[in-house]
């Protein structure tokens, strides 16, 4: 089932508590201005009489509503804010630079400002996301050859002991334990919502992730000691396979993955990730529904565990469940992203619709 707006006393309830549950999901249109908004907009809140409610941006436009220049209903959600925006930018165009608090003050931002805004959209601080870049950065030289030292060097780390702390968080094993020409090998995959970590061996995709996403140390080790620490950093033709298919589903050209994948886990779970597979693109399922779908009506927590320990992002679409009320409800890489995938896939169905 897809998302269906509420009645509209609960959308204007929503719209006057600025609720950030619907962020993404509803928009109003305020007949006596013309313009649209999010219903998380700071701007003084119209008459109820006065407002229309849609589920998109299309929707809204389509309706002859333009967008409020004060939410800015037209930019993703994470990027609204353009003190983000140029912060991104820097941090796109030197991914190795070792930030501190002094930088963002010498560019004139208040720290603590920066910090609540990274945090309210991304779950992390712009401190953080940047060690995380210089981590990438790192991993990405040790896959090209690099020694161990040349990479901590490169990615700004002074301390060897510090490099390793930071980097066993990440990736959930030292930089040198990875190995050469290992069975498995991981590599990363650039997409419009951020960037995923690919594990593959010679004939099968292991682990898709987005790499901020906090269980991805967890699912690495678990992958290691099943083949015994073999793994290493590079890609097989797997990765390149799903990377070329992940670039045509962010443009809305392709909506199934045949990438060969290995589904490590039980039975039950591997169960659930099958039945999340046959949930047709442009549509939602509870948790409730996938669990009557695998024959186990009783089975509706587990279900909502195993949907969360699904290792193939996107690949297994995991995001297409939602709550029994419409709601959306946890994912790994976050609910702005969930949302988001949502939206694409709902477009692509549109689009063959029509």
């Amino acid at each position: 089932m897809m998302f269906d707006l509420p009645d509209h006393s609960t959308l204007y309830t929503a719209l006057c508590a600025r609720d950030p549950a619907y962020e993404g999901r509803a928009f109003v249109g305020v007949t006596s201005t013309g313009i649209f908004c999010r219903l998380t907009c700071p701007a003084r809140k119209p008459k109820p009489e006065n407002c229309r409610f849609f589920p998109d941006v299309a929707q809204s436009l389509e309706a002859g509503f333009r967008a409020c220049k004060r939410c800015h209903p037209l930019q993703p959600a994470a990027l609204a804010d353009p003190n983000i925006q140029t912060l991104l930018a820097k941090l796109e165009a030197a991914p190795a630079r070792r930030w501190q608090e002094r930088d963002l003050i010498a560019l004139g931002y208040d720290p603590s400002t920066i910090r609540r805004s990274f945090k309210r959209q991304y779950g992390m601080t712009f401190l953080e996301m940047a060690r995380l870049s210089r981590l990438r950065f790192a991993a990405k030289s040790l896959g090209a050859g690099a020694r161990v030292i040349d990479a901590q060097l490169d990615a700004g780390f002074d301390s060897p002991s510090a490099f390793r702390t930071a980097f066993a968080k990440l990736l959930g094993a030292a930089p040198n334990s990875f190995k050469a020409n290992a069975m498995l090998r991981a590599d990363w995959i650039e997409t419009p919502l951020g960037a995923m970590i690919a594990v593959a061996d010679k004939s099968s995709l292991y682990l898709l992730e987005f790499f901020d996403r906090k269980a991805l140390p967890v699912e690495l080790k678990k992958l290691s000691t099943m083949v015994k620490g073999d793994i290493g950093f590079g890609r097989f033709a797997p990765v390149e396979m799903v990377e070329q298919e992940l670039g045509a589903f962010f443009k809305g050209e392709k909506s199934t993955f045949v990438t060969p994948v290995a589904l490590m886990g039980t039975p039950f779970q591997r169960d659930v990730w099958r039945a999340l597979k046959n949930i047709p693109v442009g549509e939602t399922r509870s948790y409730s529904d996938i669990a009557n779908a695998i024959g186990n009506p009783a089975a509706t927590r587990a279900v909502a565990r195993a949907n969360g320990a699904n290792p193939l992002a996107i690949v297994v679409p995991c995001h297409r469940v939602i709550g029994a009320d419409g709601t959306l409800t946890g994912y790994g890489g976050g609910l702005w992203r969930k949302q988001k995938l949502i939206d694409i896939e709902k477009r692509m169905a549109q689009s063959r619709a029509s």
